[in-house]
């Protein structure tokens, strides 16, 4: 028996790994927590304001927590309206639970970094697992400072810490939570209500994309992996699918026809456009064994089916 808390599990990650893990161990062994009450009632949930040093240490002696899953940050757009409020956040969160680690009170803590790490002048195709890393964000930069962190305390205080580069999430589930990757899930919902979608993104703008249940295969089967197998100490690469807007909206229109997209680019673009177009994760496949199921038809065709519940649509998926 052990026990697992998720620090930031309304977010678009934490929603569906809180589910994987009550259906891999129990409710009662995983315990939600979070700045914003869930939409359903949940009995095995408490608030947390994950940036406060002496209530996470407090809700981790009460219910005796082994293994962490920190998923709370500002994500990339929302950082750029607000640097040092997001800076602050995200690095004092992580401090927080890494020094709960030293003390040995936590065995174990997954803590997610991102494809922000990269910049401007990193190898945009397969990106390697070691290269240069010159985030322009700060979203990014915050990403890169954890990742030497974690590997500090690995290093000097053996804190069993582990991590992965997530590229864009897309999930039916949740809507999304300020990244520049967004538009990926927001063109579903658009598909559905109005049959148009402007993305803020360009039309042949290429990034790393990965399905949520890809996501939390990834960040379960790195946390399961045997210590010895594991030969990064800051954070992996993961690759699932690499797409732009224009390719998403003709996977959409297999199944919608008539739907239109149109482009209009925002400050996300630049943002978008320091990042990689696809990523090489060969480090996590000879570790841990990783590989992605899902493609761009298989992914498009999943989401659809279960968003079209929610709006009522009766669409037929077959291609």
């Amino acid at each position: 028996m052990k026990n697992i808390l998720i620090i930031g599990s309304n977010g678009q990650i934490g929603t569906d790994l809180l589910t994987k893990l009550r259906e891999k161990y129990s409710h009662k062994q995983v315990l939600a927590s979070d700045i914003r009450p869930p939409q359903k009632t949940d009995s095995n949930f408490v608030y947390l304001d994950a940036t406060d040093a002496t209530a996470v240490r407090q809700i981790v002696k009460d219910h005796q927590i082994d293994e962490v899953y920190l998923m709370a940050a500002i994500l990339s757009a929302n950082a750029e309206k607000m640097p040092m409020k997001s800076w602050d956040i995200n690095m004092q969160v992580l401090f927080n639970v890494l020094e709960l680690g030293k003390e040995g009170l936590i065995k174990k803590i997954f803590w997610p970094s991102s494809i922000a790490v990269f910049g401007p002048h990193t190898p945009r195709v397969q990106t390697p697992q070691y290269t240069i890393m010159d985030p322009n964000t700060v979203y990014g930069i915050s990403k890169l400072a954890g990742e030497r962190w974690i590997e500090y305390y690995k290093n000097h205080y053996q804190v069993d810490v582990r991590s992965v580069r997530y590229p864009g999430i897309i999930s039916w589930k949740t809507l999304p939570g300020g990244g520049t990757t967004d538009y990926a899930v927001e063109i579903f919902h658009e598909a559905l209500k109005k049959g148009h979608y402007t993305s803020f993104l360009a039309e042949n703008t290429r990034l790393p994309m990965m399905y949520m249940p890809d996501a939390i295969e990834a960040t379960i089967n790195i946390m399961e992996a045997e210590p010895q197998r594991l030969h990064i100490d800051s954070a992996y690469n993961i690759a699932g699918i690499s797409f732009t807007p224009k390719e998403l909206a003709h996977a959409i229109q297999v199944y919608l026809p008539d739907f239109k997209i149109d482009y209009k680019p925002d400050f996300r673009q630049a943002i978008a456009e320091s990042w990689p177009e696809s990523i090489d994760d060969t480090m996590a496949f000879k570790d841990w064994h990783w590989q992605h199921q899902y493609d761009l038809d298989e992914m498009v065709k999943d989401m659809l089916e279960h968003l079209s519940e929610q709006y009522h649509k009766n669409l037929n998926l077959v291609s």
